[in-house]
């Protein structure tokens, strides 16, 4: 895509912008003036943009840095016009700007134009835990069958990440007649109608609902507030279109009356249209399970641990279902899958110890799920150490829901536990309050780091886990620069 295209669908004005600027590739898009590459298109986000997009918080006004991204190599940049006006430097380099009334609002249109031209399948997953593997298996499943998948990238599943994702149709010379359907993560943090946002922007003709939990309680209030929130994406969906319910969630299975179309089910523990038996979770890093769906029976096996994670699959399996794949096509695919990021990787040390590391974020249900894969995959081991971080955005009852948590978390029979910043503490005394003398209150992930380095043991399975903002993962980097892996160079 040229300026000059992006621009007519931004409707940005271009007065100022010279001839030949319009013919210019664009190379890619960025939000970032730290990494904006040569020849991309910066959009500079204000706090006005923010606010009128439903962002929490406050924010540095980019357009500050529009200078540095034309150091870097932005061919261009996309700001408000009245940002514009009575500020010298940009008035001097006005030749290279498209102006608009709110960035964030052109960056939503540009992309929502390309989807528009594009007119294939989307794939829309929510849930208050689960997006980003659930989204991966979804696009590994459909790849496998043969479907070229635009997928969100990492976790980008809000007003700036989804229409960015979106973007990269038009990227770094792709051309959107590359790709057959997209798979993207749709998330909310706040009561802003997030996801009613996101699905203007790329209606989803398959709609997954994983599950609604305990989070973000801090904005939304209560766990009714987000299980309507997460309702807004069958809300939006397409008329038409399929919706995938997790049939073990009664908030979720709830969302089945507000359409009217396609509905396939998915679960564990209740009847559903694709469903697993014949459950073995005892080895840490597989589960072996027969796939029931409505197209067949196969035998299927997934390189992941816990049961949360066989939920996931069983969603991307319910994707693939509507895709009219056949279990044995679908069983294949996840016999290949691999567990994104910091979500549940397991690695072995040399030294003996084994860590599961489930850092990228936490909230009790999902911790709780973890450490209930750990009790179940650990037998045998010589400890059980759960380092679990603080959880946030927990709202009022925060410091309940910690409690709570460590409390259940010694029930599952764990050896110890060590809580990392503020909150964690009560998590520790929880605990300690069910009978678990062996806890341990840190105050940062590089204290427990230091410590874990001189305590851990042959035999000892760690699980680590907390919320994004505690940088549990740190925990991690350290043992693995610390003691090689399994197999690694002992030097």
């Amino acid at each position: 895509m040229n300026l000059g295209e992006a621009a007519g669908l931004m409707g940005a004005n271009v007065t100022s912008i010279s001839a030949e600027m319009f013919d210019k590739q664009i190379r890619d898009y960025s939000i970032d003036s730290r990494s904006v590459g040569a020849g991309e298109l910066f959009f500079a986000l204000s706090q006005q943009d923010y606010a009128r997009a439903g962002f929490n918080g406050e924010f540095v006004d980019a357009h500050r840095f529009i200078g540095d991204a034309f150091e870097r190599g932005a061919i261009a940049a996309v700001a408000r016009a009245d940002r514009v006006n009575g500020d010298a430097y940009l008035e001097s380099v006005k030749d290279r700007l498209l102006l608009v009334d709110d960035a964030i609002a052109a960056l939503q249109l540009l992309a929502h134009r390309v989807y528009t031209a594009w007119g294939k399948p989307v794939v829309a997953i929510t849930g208050s835990a689960g997006k980003t593997t659930a989204k991966e298996l979804t696009a590994h499943v459909l790849t496998s069958a043969g479907h070229r998948v635009l997928k969100s990238e990492r976790n980008y599943n809000n007003g700036l990440g989804l229409p960015l994702s979106v973007l990269r149709m038009v990227s770094e010379d792709r051309s959107p007649d590359q790709f057959d359907l997209a798979v993207l993560e749709m998330g909310m943090s706040s009561p802003t109608h997030e996801i009613q946002r996101l699905c203007k922007i790329t209606p989803p003709d398959v709609a997954v609902e994983l599950m609604v939990a305990p989070v973000h309680l801090e904005y939304l209030g209560s766990i009714e507030n987000i299980a309507a929130a997460k309702a807004e994406l069958i809300e939006g969906m397409k008329p038409d279109g399929t919706a995938i319910l997790n049939a073990d969630d009664a908030l979720v299975m709830k969302m089945r009356e507000k359409h009217k179309g396609r509905t396939l089910t998915f679960g564990i523990d209740n009847a559903a249209d694709v469903s697993a038996s014949e459950i073995d979770t005892q080895s840490l890093g597989q589960i072996d399970f027969r796939l029931r769906t409505p197209l067949g029976e196969a035998q299927a096996s997934l390189g992941m641990s816990g049961r949360h994670n066989l939920s996931n699959a069983l969603a991307a399996s319910a994707v693939g279902t509507a895709f009219s794949l056949t279990a044995e096509e679908i069983a294949h695919a996840l016999s290949t899958a691999q567990p994104p990021k910091m979500r549940g990787e397991v690695f072995d040390f040399a030294a003996g110890f084994t860590v599961i590391d489930d850092s990228y974020n936490s909230n009790p249900r999902s911790l709780l799920n973890m450490v209930r894969t750990m009790a179940e995959g650990g037998r045998g081991r010589k400890r059980l150490v759960v380092i679990a971080g603080e959880m946030l955005e927990l709202g009022p009852d925060e410091v309940t829901l910690h409690r709570e948590a460590g409390r259940e978390i010694a029930a599952y029979g764990i050896d110890v536990l060590w809580g990392v910043r503020g909150l964690a503490r009560e998590m520790v005394a929880g605990a300690k309050e069910a009978g678990l003398s062996a806890g341990r209150f840190f105050n940062s992930s590089d204290e427990a780091a230091a410590e874990l380095i001189k305590e851990v043991d042959e035999g000892d399975l760690i699980l680590v886990k907390g919320s994004r903002g505690v940088a549990t993962d740190k925990i991690v980097k350290a043992l693995r620069e610390q003691f090689p892996l399994a197999g690694e160079d002992q030097n």
